[in-house]
């Protein structure tokens, strides 16, 4: 058998592993196309110990390590993508972005409250227009905080 097939296969699965890696979104589909160069590379050890009758076989045994490597990576990448989708609610790339915590809905991307005023922490979420008489937590934010007090002593 010629090591030529083989290694043209081999080339063939590491290079449509390799488009997956740089193309794709989605960290499931870059992780399979990982684990499609991994295998490609086993490929290639198999081949080439058959090929120059390797009396140790240690292609073979290379290609056993790196079996073993891929299902640890695949175990915890895994775990990785899961505790991501728990806290992100999405698995895309280009949402994982930032490192900080979410606080929005939106998956990634943390809201401040001066710019929308519907979610203010210090006051709650806005029933209506402020009148001319009413106290605004971003003028007088000493105030605000004695508001906050004083309706956190009313409920308890």
């Amino acid at each position: 058998m010629h090591v030529v097939y083989p290694a043209v296969v081999s080339a063939l699965l590491f290079s449509i592993g390799v488009y997956g890696v740089l193309a794709r979104r989605n960290t499931i589909l870059v992780l399979m196309s990982v684990e499609l160069m991994l295998n490609a590379v086993n490929l290639n050890l198999v081949a080439f110990d058959v090929w120059l009758r390797d009396r140790l076989h240690s292609g073979q045994v290379l290609t056993l390590f790196v079996i073993v490597i891929a299902a640890a990576e695949v175990g915890l990448g895994l775990a990785i993508i899961l505790a991501l989708y728990r806290n992100r609610q999405t698995v895309d790339l280009d949402r994982l972005r930032d490192l900080a915590e979410p606080t929005g809905t939106d998956g990634g991307t943390a809201r401040d409250p001066a710019q929308d005023p519907a979610q203010d922490p210090v006051r709650g979420p806005l029933q209506g227009p402020a009148t001319a008489g009413s106290s605004d937590a971003r003028t007088d934010p000493g105030q605000a905080v004695s508001e906050s007090a004083a309706r956190s002593g009313e409920t308890s």
